[in-house]
């Protein structure tokens, strides 16, 4: 399929986007009806490093030639009955070639161009420019009127030219006529030559009359080309230049910038700009000249020709000056002795010669004092308060992409020197910004120019502690920076609902999910320490203090603070959570309570902890001792509790918890972010997991805090100290409380011959007391205590930890299932019945009482022999 037949698939709107890349100089019916016959000539053609070359100009003339041969051929093979076609095509061969028989390579790159943008339309048929927008239509439509103006003063300059040689050699016919008339002594001939000589000189007064009135109209042509001229530049840079330059601000907040194709279509009018300025500028100097060479004195008319040389020259400036732009940010919160990248660009890199010279760039980080000098000089500082490794590199051309650009991959801040600090000030609030500058020829050489551009602001920091208060300057900034302010000047109070938006899209572009209006309602409430009606008024303000530097109320840390925690924990953790809507998050702990409340036994919901900074907890409807439904929270989990296990395990783990608010089943909403079981990594080990468990009382009759296959009856299960955590030399350790949760512990020591490690951890839990048994290899000594009793961390939570389950190899014969499942320890088989035996040797006659000092005495020193067989091992344990 042809280039053409895929863009007349588009849409509509894109369809009218190449019809005004193509302009009025190039009607579109040229275009289908010479479709294949342009592609064949022109996708594929020749690439030369200079337009100016001999053989560029030699093939932009061939291909002008063939094309106007072939639409008359075409036009002639039309069918007769479409008149329209055949009269728009030879018109097309005419315009053609008046047009551009004298830059026949202005249409060949004209075409060239629009084929290349052709493509980009169809990769990306969603990213090309609004052509709704009737300021674009504007822009495209004055390109084209300049465009037909330039090439108009292009043949008026060359006509007048001519008439300028004319005129000259009439005058040199009138000097040598003067010079014969004195010289006649014959007074007939002298008068006939007086007579001829008169009409002569009226004739060239004529003649001057007409070169002047046509340079009179070739400079008005100049004036109004210049006006313009001005008009589109203004438009292109201070309007769409300066937007895409302002939403790089708001990228770094997290908001979507303008794509690749909207900077690719800025830089096509922008070099469209600096040609029909180029060339106008080269017509000025032309009329300039030719009127030095005739000499001729016009007292009562004003020249503006030098004026209209000086105003073009500065639309020049000012285009080259502006389109030197940082494609790439460098990063806005910056680590000294860490790379970074960024890449810089030059718009007009395509035309003017400047892609032949690589101008050198260098980069230096400025200070805000510096950045204010720069700016209200307009002169790049060649000063510095750091010091910046691999920071210089050329302008290179890109002839796939026709982009001038350089990009810094590997820059490194080894210094920094700081300002003083004034008041409260910390180095989390002071800006700097990297400062890109360059020199560089254009034309001939005959003008110079030096161009600089800063970056957005950066904090430097060099502790990853720093992070979040520098990206509560760099948010701020992004947010409410004005694009013509004095480096880097911010208001200090600005609107919440402003605030709330920023910090919403912060939010979106980290997690995946937008905040709801709920949540935006409680971060305000959260900001100003106090409750407001819904929705809050535009004219509310907060201040820069309130944000990120006064603590909330009985806290150690600033709103900023908590909602920076919030969000990078949900980011790092909660992602996929989050961006289903399972979790709450932003809620007051009232307002979770209330909604609780109104639901059946079980459901939960999860919010971020007041309290706790990273934290999120689970607030879920239990049943108090008379039956009635009272709201408990988990103690709040942080990314180091993830990193242990993650948010939807621990839900898979806590068997109280049956629905995600107001009533979905758990299953649904988190099994698929639960991680699925991992292998062993070697067949002769057994394989463990670590789980959650509730550490508080459960009124659950049904036992949904004990394990798999662990009797019914065994309610009130606590997961081990994670400091009594033994070593793999081993021990076994023997736990037994009763319901007053008073402690009394048994440490028996084992000494093993050639002994196989115990399979798993055990629970035993009679009806007056819980064990629970932990396993490692082997063990000669017990090195440690008795483990300590848990008790809340905070009247407010129920706390909850993690308990490591070995489970069997999938090996395991059934005669050992089957003994696991009779067992009243969960699958216990194998060595695992040596502890059984143990248990039960040393629990003999035990009633549940609490256990005394002599008892205790009584049973350390008791001497158990045990001898179990399993299916293929006879194990015989000696207790000491």
């Amino acid at each position: 399929m042809s280039l053409w037949a895929r863009v007349n698939q588009l849409p509509p709107p894109v369809l009218e986007q190449i019809r005004y890349i193509y302009g009025n100089s190039f009607p579109i019916e040229v275009r289908h009806y010479l479709a294949e016959w342009i592609e064949e000539r022109l996708l594929n053609a020749p690439v030369y490093q200079h337009d100016q070359d001999a053989a560029y100009e030699q093939e932009a003339a061939n291909f002008l030639n063939q094309l106007i041969n072939e639409l008359e051929r075409t036009a002639i093979n039309l069918p007769e009955d479409n008149v329209t076609g055949r009269i728009r095509l030879n018109e097309s061969a005419r315009n053609f070639r008046q047009l551009f028989s004298h830059n026949p390579s202005q249409l060949y790159s004209h075409l060239i161009n629009c084929l290349q943008r052709e493509r980009q339309c169809i990769a990306y048929p969603n990213e090309c420019v609004n052509v709704q927008d009737p300021e674009i239509a504007e822009v495209i439509n004055g390109l084209q009127e300049l465009q037909m103006l330039v090439r108009v003063s292009e043949n008026d300059n060359r006509n007048l030219v001519k008439d300028y040689e004319h005129l000259q050699l009439e005058i040199h016919e009138i000097t040598k006529n003067k010079a014969l008339l004195e010289n006649l002594d014959n007074a007939a001939l002298r008068e006939h030559a007086r007579t001829t000589l008169a009409q002569q000189e009226r004739q060239v007064n004529e003649m001057v009359n007409l070169i002047t009135g046509k340079r009179l109209q070739l400079v008005e042509n100049f004036r109004k080309t210049i006006q313009l001229t001005s008009q589109v530049q203004e438009k292109v840079l201070h309007k769409y230049l300066t937007t895409w330059k302002i939403n790089q601000g708001f990228a770094g907040n997290g908001a979507a910038g303008m794509s690749a194709s909207n900077l690719d279509t800025i830089q096509a009018w922008c070099e469209s700009l600096a040609e029909i300025i180029w060339n106008t500028k080269d017509q000025i100097r032309l009329a300039m000249k030719s009127k030095q060479k005739l000499n001729i004195e016009e007292p009562n008319l004003p020249d503006f020709l030098p004026q209209s040389l000086v105003e073009v020259t500065n639309l020049l400036k000012a285009l080259i000056t502006t389109t030197f732009i940082i494609e790439k940010q460098p990063p806005q919160v910056m680590k000294t002795n860490t790379r970074f990248a960024a890449t810089v660009r030059l718009l007009i890199g395509n035309t003017l010669n400047i892609r032949m010279s690589n101008p050198l760039v260098r980069v230096s980080i400025i200070s805000e004092a510096q950045a204010q000098a720069t700016q209200q000089s307009n002169k790049a500082s060649e000063q510095s308060c750091g010091e910046i490794m691999n920071n210089t590199g050329n302008l290179e051309y890109n002839e796939t992409t026709k982009q001038l650009s350089v990009s810094f991959r590997n820059m490194q801040l080894k210094k920094i020197k700081r300002a003083e600090k004034k008041g409260t000030e910390s180095v989390m609030d002071e800006k700097f910004a990297l400062l890109f500058q360059s020199s560089f020829a254009v034309g001939h050489g005959d003008l110079v120019f030096s161009v600089w551009t800063i970056s957005l602001p950066v904090v430097v920091i060099v502790h990853g502690n720093q992070e979040p208060q520098s990206w509560a300057t760099i948010t701020w900034d992004n947010a409410f920076a004005d694009i013509n302010r004095v480096p880097f000047h911010v208001p200090d109070k600005v609107s919440w609902n402003q605030l709330a938006e920023a910090l919403n899209t912060k939010y979106r572009a980290s997690t995946g999910r937008s905040m709801t209006a709920e949540n935006m309602h409680f971060l305000c409430e959260k900001a100003f320490r106090t409750n407001l009606q819904f929705p809050v008024s535009d004219d509310l303000t907060i201040t820069w203090s309130q944000f990120c530097k006064e603590p909330l109320p009985d806290r150690t840390f600033t709103f900023w603070e908590w909602f920076y925690a919030a969000m990078k924990v949900t980011r790092e953790h909660l992602r996929g959570p989050w961006n289903d809507g399972s979790i709450v998050g932003f809620i007051h702990k009232t307002k979770a309570e209330d909604y609780l409340l109104k639901c059946q036994r079980g459901t939960f919901l999860l919010r971020f902890s007041d309290s706790e900074l990273g934290g999120i907890t689970i607030a879920w409807v239990n049943e108090s001792n008379d039956g009635q439904p009272q709201i408990l929270h988990i103690q709040p989990f942080t990314a180091k509790d993830f990193a242990t296990r993650s948010l939807s395990d621990r839900i898979r783990d806590f068997e109280d918890l049956y629905y995600l608010y107001p009533n979905k089943p758990k299953n649904e909403a988190f099994d698929r972010y639960t991680s699925p079981p991992v292998p062993s990594r070697n067949r002769n080990y057994i394989p463990s997991e670590v789980r959650a468990v509730l550490m508080g009382p459960s009124n659950n009759n049904n036992s949904s805090l004990s394990y798999p296959n662990t009797p019914q009856s065994y309610n009130h299960l606590q997961s081990p100290d994670a400091s009594r955590d033994t070593p793999t030399s081993g021990l076994t350790d023997i736990t037994i409380r009763d319901r007053s949760d008073s402690q009394r512990s048994l440490a028996t020591e084992y000494r093993h011959g050639m002994v196989p490690s115990v399979a798993s951890s055990m629970v035993y839990s009679p009806e007056n007391a819980y064990t629970y048994v932990h396993s490692p290899a082997y063990s000669d000594v017990s090195p440690q205590g008795p483990p300590p009793a848990q008790e809340f961390g905070s009247p407010a939570y129920v706390p909850a930890t993690v308990e490591q389950i070995n489970s069997t190899e999938s090996s395991t014969s059934t005669s050992t299932v089957a003994a696991t499942n009779a067992s009243p320890l969960a699958r216990a088989s194998g060595n695992e019945a040596v502890i059984q035996k143990l248990i039960e040797s040393m629990l003999d006659g035990y009633d549940g009482s609490p256990i005394d000092c002599d008892m205790e005495r009584e049973l350390n020193n008791n001497t158990v022999t045990t001898t179990t067989t399993t299916a293929n091992t006879s194990t015989v344990v000696n207790g000491h």
